[in-house]
């Protein structure tokens, strides 16, 4: 029997030195993994998984957010070890 995550089970949120909650590394991941949707095109309108609800800004990012046409994927980019904050740099709000 499979059971809903609403996280994958190598990360987890926790009190962020960034701000708030934050999505942290629960072992090492290695560059190009793969977490998940973050958010889901529906009817136009961009929905925020869990996954992507707790995802801070860095300018030195270790991951980034793959825009596909009906979802947006978080993928790291620089190896991050276990207890390391996962951040993104903020594009979509920019003006």
């Amino acid at each position: 029997m499979s059971t809903y995550r609403p996280l994958p089970h190598d990360v987890t949120v926790n009190a962020s030195y960034i701000d708030g909650l934050g999505l942290f590394a629960m072992e090492d991941l290695e560059p190009s993994r793969r977490l998940g949707w973050t958010h889901v095109d529906f009817e136009g309108h961009l929905i925020r998984t869990p996954l992507g609800g707790f995802i801070n800004h860095s300018d030195t990012p270790n991951a980034f957010i793959l825009k596909n046409v009906n979802f947006r994927e978080l993928i790291i980019i620089k190896p991050v070890r276990a207890g390391d904050e996962i951040t993104v740099t903020y594009t979509e709000y920019k003006v």
